[in-house]
């Protein structure tokens, strides 16, 4: 049995809609659990001819190509059930980020059910990442081989490569589509089929399963012909959806497009893509990853608008305890190739975990990056970041001002070491990029231990069992 259920929120701004003419595609995976370790690694370039893969929770054996490029992933600790490797870049410099989880409605399922012998999220990255140089290849693989083996979860997953970003939805067992999200704009994915009207005939901007018009057509699923709307063909509208799922996105758009004032958090029709009203900055994409319906009635912690109990837990947050990895994937167009691609990472609870950028043209990556255990250690940083947030969950309020500072300046130095590194590199940029990224990390990882240690000291002057002799004579 598959543990992974209805978790993380993604999203998407094309070259145009950021600030820098980056592609960014960014997601936060929050596994099945409070509790999911996981680690960043890098896989070298490899030559495998004869090679295939076997997955571990599905038992589909799939032939690979002889050569597999160097990518970076972020796998669970504990394999036992799949690599799961989630998000990465590779040497082309592609990112692949997979999967959000979605689902398909009851209707289709029952023409083309999901299969027990597929390929799920745990596999998808490991058979993709190492073997496309666009993203739209990596639509066009990922596509190829779910309609050939097939697939027993509902997900959607995104590439980008520096000029596109292209998102991929599936649609029951073995059917799928695709679309180029428009330069201009951004898109919020959270666990529900999103596309809207897909041209058939524009194989520029959308790539589609072979069979999926006469699959539609056979089985009476459009229920407005004349168009192809594959979000009401193939999604879901329930309940559920409304209160998990659209919140998230009616907060992005919020924030991105504050002139828009009409929408409700369970509006189910709320669009795919939108124009931001401004610029969008990799800052804008964490607060976002890393929100919790801040500044309205639904936040949790309530932080900064007065909410009732009901309220604050009316709508899944994005921010949450099942947090696990956060990545940023952004291919950037001001900088040479060999440095513009950065994978920024955040592990733990995102509402208290700074994000660190790693350069992915590299060899390695820092210890307490890839030692993740299964059983707490803070000496490294997914159990770091976990341990800080059982720590500040109970005294928020009276933590917040020293984490958002922690944060703040972790992420402006994290922007230093950013452009110091664009400005400094030469020579083989593969060993100076793996050595700049391991002092960037470690610089941010002293800062995290740093609090740690200040919340732990303060944390014990909270004691409810404080007594002093004489204090009430």
């Amino acid at each position: 049995m598959l543990k992974k259920s209805s978790d993380c929120t993604e999203i998407l701004v094309g070259k145009a809609a950021s600030i820098d003419g980056s592609t960014i595609v960014a997601r936060n995976e929050d596994g099945y659990g409070p509790i999911n370790p996981i680690k960043f690694v890098v896989h070298p370039a490899t030559d495998q001819p004869g090679a295939s893969f076997t997955s571990i929770t599905t038992g589909v054996n799939v032939p690979l190509p002889d050569h597999a490029f160097r990518y970076t992933g972020t796998p669970q600790a504990d394999q036992s059930d799949g690599q799961y490797e989630e998000s990465g870049i590779n040497e082309f410099n592609v990112g692949m980020s997979a999967t959000e989880t979605t689902a398909t409605n009851a209707r289709v399922l029952g023409y083309d059910p999901l299969v027990d012998d597929g390929i799920n999220e745990e596999a998808m990255v490991t058979l993709v990442l190492p073997y496309i140089k666009s993203a739209k290849e990596g639509a066009q693989r990922l596509g190829a081989l779910l309609e050939k083996y097939g697939t027993g979860e509902s997900n959607s997953i995104a590439f980008n490569d520096n000029d596109e970003i292209w998102y991929l939805e599936t649609a029951g067992g073995h059917h799928w589509a695709a679309m180029r999200l428009p330069e201009d704009s951004y898109a919020i994915a959270p666990n529900q089929t999103l596309m809207q009207e897909v041209d058939l005939n524009d194989t520029d901007n959308f790539l589609v399963a072979t069979d999926l018009v006469d699959f539609v057509e056979k089985n009476h699923l459009n229920p407005t012909p004349g168009n192809f709307n594959f979000r009401e063909i193939f999604g879901t509208h329930g309940e559920d959806d409304a209160y998990y799922n659209t919140p998230r996105t009616w907060y992005g758009q919020k924030l991105f497009n504050p002139e828009i004032t009409d929408q409700q958090p369970t509006d189910q029709d709320m669009p795919f893509t939108r124009v931001p009203a401004k610029k969008l900055a990799i800052e804008d994409v964490q607060f976002f990853l890393s929100s919790h319906y801040n500044g309205t009635p639904y936040d949790p912690f309530g932080t900064y608008a007065s909410g009732s109990a009901d309220d604050q837990k009316k709508y899944r947050p994005i921010a949450m305890d099942r947090n696990q990895c956060s990545s940023i994937l952004q291919i950037r167009n001001d900088v040479p190739a060999d440095h513009a691609a950065i994978q920024w990472i955040a592990m733990g609870f995102f509402a208290y975990a700074p994000y660190v950028p790693f350069f992915t043209n590299i060899k390695d990556t820092p210890v307490d990056y890839q030692n993740t255990t299964t059983d707490v250690d803070v000496e490294n940083v997914y159990w770091l970041n976990k341990t800080l947030s059982v720590i500040i969950e109970p005294h928020f309020h009276e933590y917040v001002e020293a984490v958002n500072a922690f944060r703040e300046g972790c992420q402006s130095y994290a922007r230093s070491r950013v452009a110091a590194t664009d400005a400094a590199i030469n020579g083989d940029a593969t060993d100076f990029l793996t050595q700049s990224n391991a002092e960037t990390a470690g610089e941010i990882s002293k800062r995290t231990h740093q609090l740690f240690d200040d919340l732990v000291k303060h944390g014990l002057l909270l004691s409810k069992t404080a007594w002093e002799k004489g204090q009430n004579l």
